[in-house]
């Protein structure tokens, strides 16, 4: 381990820009290789600890528990390592191939999910398996582990659906940072129908002309859920919760709403939230007065009252007819109306002060610092942060 060390501190001293193309090239090869066979030896001995159940030295009920705390490490993270380091340990030509360089890390990972489907088969299949990984790109090879996992569990259970339906798992919980993390495993069928919702609300929003989008993939569909969520819970034929229809719940001190203010909002399930959140989500909502004597005891609640009425909607979308940024047409049904004069502010909920934006443009105007929006003799007026212009294409 000292030699080890060594050679990391030998790598660390050498001056980058200085060395030739094909010296880095040569020796980031090499650090890879390298990488993996350390992964492999730390995946074994990850294994042995399990083995040995030395994690309850220290009072743990597991090896993930142990590797989570001990080394700060993702729960997540730690569950998925110890189950390869397992599954390693019984898969003697995917290790094989391994040490050798054959196959890279990612491919042995992919079939330890294989293994841990039927290890009894996954051991009949292994070279077909390892040879597989040898001969295809991850992406291929996917494809061929997902094909063996049908074939192995079709053979374990007749009732395949069932089976996979019985793997159905969703869950969604709010971290300390205050996002809300997703994780778990849909059937086929689920699946493909949330696969084919994100995929069409990407590809309207990529028919969006002139809208640049510097979203990773990912950021893109965690949008495109949260628009499908929008769009389902705006549906006039929801089923009615607690007598109202379910839909996004803010509650705010009325001097949050102040553009000035920097008191934070709070939503139902995920928490405090910044009061620009709450100052965009009022701004197209309905409203319901609380009067409060101190923080827990209410003395009077008011109607819910909506903001924006329907007949005054509809004289939006007519008049706008989609999401008025400069050079976005999202349609009126994925957008907000926004009030340009924030009515906490004193501005009035009438025609003239509404405009349609889309839920990401609607974000960028009360994002501080960021695009601001203004009326010029009735006409939309768009700047950006460095306040410079935005020429407005839309319709008077």
């Amino acid at each position: 381990m000292s030699e080890l060390r060594s050679v990391v501190e030998a790598l660390r001293a050498e001056t980058l820009p200085d060395l030739p193309d094909a010296r880095i090239e040569e020796e980031f090869a090499e650090l890879q290789r390298s990488l993996e066979l350390l992964e492999v030896e730390r995946l074994r001995r990850l294994a042995e600890i399990d083995r040995r159940r030395l994690f309850e030295r220290d009072g743990h009920l597991s090896a993930a528990s142990w590797l989570a705390v001990r080394h700060r490490m993702a729960w997540g993270t730690a569950r998925y390592q110890v189950r390869v380091g397992r599954a390693l340990e019984e898969m003697p030509r995917t290790r094989a191939a391994l040490e050798s360089g054959e196959v890279s890390l990612s491919a042995g990972r992919l079939l330890a999910t294989a293994h841990d489907v039927d290890a009894d088969a996954f051991a009949r299949s292994e070279e077909q398996l390892v040879d597989a990984a040898r001969r295809h790109s991850i992406q291929e090879l996917t494809k061929v582990v997902g094909f063996w996992r049908e074939r192995a569990e079709h053979e374990r259970s007749p009732d395949r659906e069932g089976s996979l339906r019985s793997r159905r798992a969703f869950h969604a919980s709010v971290t300390f940072l205050g996002m809300v993390r997703v994780d778990g495993e849909l059937d086929p069928e689920t699946g493909e129908t949330l696969l084919t919702a994100l995929g069409a609300v990407q590809s309207a929003e990529t028919r969006s002309r002139g809208y640049d989008d510097d979203r990773t993939p990912a950021q893109r569909r965690a949008d495109a859920l949260g628009e499908i969520c929008r769009q389902w819970l705006d549906g006039a034929d929801r089923p009615v919760v607690g007598g109202e229809r379910p839909h996004l719940t803010v509650t705010v001190a009325a001097q949050a709403l102040s553009e000035r203010s920097a008191e934070a909002g709070e939503l139902d399930h995920a928490g405090p939230v910044p009061h620009e959140i709450a100052r965009r989500v009022a701004c197209d909502a309905s409203v319901m007065r609380v009067v409060m004597a101190g923080r827990s005891e209410p003395l009077d609640v008011g109607r819910r009252t909506a903001l924006i009425s329907p007949a005054l909607r509809r004289a939006v979308i007519a008049r706008d007819g989609h999401c008025r940024f400069p050079g976005c047409d999202r349609p009126h049904t994925w957008c907000d109306a926004h009030h340009v004069e924030h009515w906490a502010e004193g501005g009035p909920t009438a025609l003239p002060n509404l405009l349609l934006l889309c839920r990401r443009h609607h974000r960028m105007v009360h994002r501080p610092g960021g695009f601001r929006l203004t009326l010029e003799e009735g006409r939309p007026v768009f700047s950006r942060p460095d306040g410079s212009l935005l020429q407005d294409r839309a319709p008077p």
